[in-house]
């Protein structure tokens, strides 16, 4: 069990004072049995009123609400947790799910619902057809073929750093050859949609303390993987991006049927159209 600290400061600035819509915070880390949050504090510059609640996916979500014009906004969270996970988890999956292809049960495939279903159109099935290439035969080793398809990701793209904001579909990804770590979660949990797995984005924090992880510099950095619910195992992690399995260096907050439901910070403001001069992002992950 290791103790981490997350400071996560997000800072906009303004040419001259703006009025402030409400904005959703999605900034506290998913307590779970390999994860608990001893104290988290969100603070904000101008004050505001902060009303917490769950959204359909159990993810904590804070609404901010402001009542003063200001000519920046400053979004501080910081964040103690446990975090108990082994570098090598091995997963028990049931005999049923052993082999793939599989079938899910009639209730696990209801609960999944929209899980299982791509958000991307491929009209011409390119990610499947892409997918079956690492399927080795009639019977294939489930978490094998997970594990080469998360390795195959990353072999295809390369990672780059993208400051813009959204996401590549996943046929965009695989053109442009190059992504960020949304992009590579997208992409594979949209592949391995196609082949009729339950899978979900997830958003949250990388700890790299030795820096050899794909992701900003430093200890830490916001960060976008995925999971595959495999019955017996339940929900197995799969970073892409780092060809890792498991949960050993990655805090979730979020867990997200897309991409664009994981957004850490959204809201508005009402100024005229210079207003807005610029954004920053800064984040540690420290033990």
């Amino acid at each position: 069990m290791i103790t981490l600290q997350i400071h996560h400061i997000t800072t906009y600035r303004f040419h001259r004072p703006v009025t402030f819509g409400p904005h959703r915070l999605m900034l506290r880390p998913r307590e779970s049995r390999d994860l608990r949050v001893t104290s988290n504090h969100v603070e904000l510059t101008p004050a505001a009123t902060v009303d917490w609640a769950q959204d359909v996916f159990g993810n904590a979500v804070a609404t901010a609400t402001f009542f003063t014009n200001s000519d920046h906004l400053v979004i501080e969270s910081t964040t103690e947790l446990q975090l108990d996970v082994v570098p090598w988890p091995v997963f028990a999956i049931a005999g049923s799910a052993v082999s793939f292809p599989f079938r899910y049960s009639d209730d696990e495939w209801t609960d999944l619902g929209a899980l299982g279903v791509p958000q991307f159109p491929d009209v011409s099935g390119r990610l499947r057809s892409w997918a079956l290439g690492f399927v080795r035969g009639n019977s294939t080793d489930t978490l094998s073929l997970l594990k080469d398809l998360s390795a195959g990701v990353s072999q295809r793209i390369s990672y780059q750093s993208r400051d813009e904001e959204g996401t590549q579909s996943p046929t965009h990804t695989l053109d442009r050859g190059w992504g960020s770590c949304r992009d590579f979660a997208v992409l594979f949990v949209e592949t391995v949609r196609s082949l009729g797995f339950g899978a979900r984005i997830v958003s949250g924090y990388l700890y790299n303390p030795a820096g050899t992880f794909a992701g900003p510099q430093g200890a830490g950095s916001t960060h976008a993987w995925a999971e595959v619910f495999v019955p017996g195992a339940g929900w197995i992690p799969f970073d892409p991006t780092n060809r890792s399995m498991g949960g050993f260096n990655l805090i979730p907050v979020a867990v997200v049927r897309d991409i664009r439901q994981a957004i850490p910070v959204q809201g508005s403001f009402v100024g005229d159209s210079g207003a807005f001069r610029d954004m920053t992002v800064d984040v540690h992950v420290t033990s």
